[in-house]
């Protein structure tokens, strides 16, 4: 079963994942969030993002879990985004659950 037949909805974000257009994806997902329990974001393959859209979705992630909800990446985080995440030191720092979320890997101990 892929990821997105695990989820209710599913989110399309642009290709620009930015500062400049992170109140609209903001509110993309908000919508989204109130009436689903569960959601996959789709990220473009070639998005362009930035540390704004990181911390963006690292706060969905909290939000979700406090609320019990269900928030995953279609795919593993990859180009802008994945470098995004080394260049902040968040790949460093993940723990198994920051690695599954982003990586789509599980961490063995």
């Amino acid at each position: 079963m892929s990821v997105r037949e695990q989820y209710s909805e599913s989110i399309s974000l642009p290709e620009v994942l930015t500062i400049r257009n992170i109140s609209d994806i903001f509110s993309k997902i908000v919508s989204i969030f109130k009436n689903n329990g569960s959601f996959v974001l789709d990220i473009p393959e070639k998005a362009e993002a930035d540390l704004s859209f990181v911390q963006l979705i690292e706060a969905v992630r909290r939000h979700a879990d406090t609320n019990d909800k269900a928030l995953a990446l279609a795919a593993p985080a990859r180009g802008q985004v994945l470098k995004v995440l080394e260049r902040a030191g968040f790949v460093e720092a993940f723990n198994s659950e920051d690695t599954k979320f982003w990586l789509h890997e599980e961490v063995k101990p």
